[in-house]
């Protein structure tokens, strides 16, 4: 074989060196392919989103709003407004029912899921076998139906009396629901809360120190119990002192009066600068991970899409800030209107309390006596559901604690006791830290459940969004538009509650080296 000589040199250099054709460079098809579908997918959307509408008016399907604002003839059984005067108002006084059915429905299903997960785990042999019975029960019995059955049986309950038990004047059972104490919140809360927010900040600076103490020294310093007594005394000590901050109240309508005086172009300009501050600081920190020590940027295509795709959809957001002006308008109007209230909030007398209580009531204003409104009254439909939930719920959250403690490896807990924890530290320290890192995310499927089989609510007359929803539809023939007030309202609490377990699951996931 002939070795190459000096004059084959360049000519190979220039092979190597010379520019790929277009056609054939991968990265342009790759960017052609992917540029054409999603025009492609577009076009497809934009065609079938016409085709709709003319279908719709062609058979004289109304889908705007207009309704949100019109008046209804519509009678709610509870709620913060039991007779609204628009669309709009009996439709959010339905997604206020269904997020305190919710929020109620998952942390008392998060407490009695707990017990019960704990009562499977127990070695008394009762305690197991009552814990099993609880989930293998409620968990293969449909959620309707228990719905059904609690409510029938609240219906069978005797009527309300002046006398009505089983505690009368602090606990009220009866056909007309459940009512109990009360307590809430009261024209001082306010003040009281701008201390506990001074004692969060000291809380958390004390936190950080106790734990740094920790780590460089190994020595037991309690950093959880000092946050808890510091908040318990600034707690307590808010409750004398918390009038002192009644002066604030003119701050916040000092805020209210700025934002009335403010042109729209102000808010433009700062969501604008926000968004594109957002998108470069993203845009520089993804590049900044993808650098090597020495400087060099390596990018593979899909990192370039992303950091396009950033770019295009931060000038996407500006465009629509420029344009909506209504966003604008709105975002000044409902920060006076919240800075107003809040100046409303602290406008009261110095000696106000920040909690007040008040126990159950029954009151006869004619033939018949009915619930007063000093308690806390769960009308049948409310408690029928709020038990079917809370209970069938429990029972797959008793599961996911069961498991999760059973993923620890057995070993863990044999060492934390060969080195003298408690059984009680052995649990706090060791089992329950990384259990939780396993029953969290089946437990946020669980709440997202809760929420959306709230639905079922109608079965029981509950006043809850789809009940009320169905309702205004019936009345106004907006079928489109109210089905997609729906979507966008559980689409929001599922969304919400994915971002706060996500949150808490990266809390306390395992940091590695």
């Amino acid at each position: 074989m002939t070795p190459p000589t000096d004059s084959d040199a360049p000519s190979t250099h220039a092979s190597v060196s010379a520019r790929v054709p277009l056609w054939r460079d991968v990265v342009v098809l790759k960017w052609v392919t992917q540029v054409f579908l999603l025009l492609v997918v577009l076009s497809s959307m934009w065609f079938l989103a016409n085709q709709a509408g003319d279908n719709l008016r062609a058979r004289n399907i109304n889908t705007e709003f207009d309704f949100i604002g019109r008046p209804v003839d519509i009678q709610l059984g509870e709620g913060i407004d039991t007779h609204p005067d628009t669309g709009g108002r009996a439709l959010w006084t339905g997604m206020v029912n269904t997020l305190r059915l919710s929020i109620a429905g998952i942390a008392f299903a998060t407490i009695l899921g707990v017990i019960v997960g704990l009562a499977r785990l127990s070695d008394n042999w009762l305690v197991n076998r009552l814990g099993s019975m609880w989930v293998e029960t409620l968990r293969n019995i449909p959620l309707l139906v228990q719905m059904i059955f609690y409510f029938s049986v609240l219906t069978t309950l005797p009527r309300v009396g002046l006398d009505t038990g089983p505690i009368n004047g602090w606990l009220h059972i009866s056909n007309k629901g459940i009512s109990l104490p009360r307590v809430f919140i009261a024209d001082g809360f306010y003040q009281w809360l701008v201390v506990m927010i001074i004692g969060a900040v000291i809380a958390r600076f004390v936190h950080r120190r106790r734990s740094r103490i920790h780590d460089e020294t190994g020595a037991e310093t309690s950093p959880i119990l000092w946050v808890l007594g510091i908040m318990a005394i600034f707690g307590v000590v808010g409750l004398v002192v918390h009038p002192a901050f009644t002066w604030m109240g003119a701050i916040f309508g000092a805020v209210a009066g700025l934002l009335d005086s403010l042109p729209i172009i102000v808010p433009q300009i700062l969501l604008c600068g926000l968004v594109l501050g957002a998108a470069v600081n993203w845009i520089l920190r993804f590049l900044g991970a993808h650098r090597s020590p020495s400087g060099h940027l390596s990018l593979s295509d899909d990192d370039w899409f992303r950091v396009i795709f950033a770019a295009l959809a931060s000038l996407a957001v500006v465009l629509l800030v420029v344009r909506w002006t209504g966003l604008s308008s709105w975002i000044l109007n409902s920060g006076r209107d919240l800075f107003e209230v809040i100046e409303d909030k602290f406008d009261v007398d110095g000696a106000a309390r920040p909690f007040d209580a008040m126990r159950p009531d029954i009151v006869q204003k004619g033939k018949f006596p009915n619930y007063g409104v000093n308690g806390l009254t769960l009308s049948l439909g409310f408690a029928a559901v709020f038990f079917g939930v809370v209970f069938y719920t429990s029972a797959f959250i008793g599961e996911n604690v069961r498991g999760g403690i059973l993923a620890v490896p057995k070993g863990q807990t044999e060492a934390a006791l060969a080195v003298g924890l408690t059984r009680g530290q052995v649990l706090r320290r060791v089992v329950l830290p990384q259990a939780f890192r396993i029953i969290l995310p089946p437990t946020g499927n669980q709440y997202l459940n809760l929420v959306k089989n709230t639905s079922l609510a109608v079965a029981v007359g509950y006043s809850e969004i789809v009940q009320v929803g169905t309702t205004v539809f019936n009345q106004t023939g907006r079928t489109l538009p109210v089905v997609a007030i729906w979507m966008l309202f559980y689409l929001s609490c599922s969304l919400t509650i994915s971002v706060v377990v996500n949150w808490f699951n990266i809390r306390m996931k395992l940091v590695e080296r």
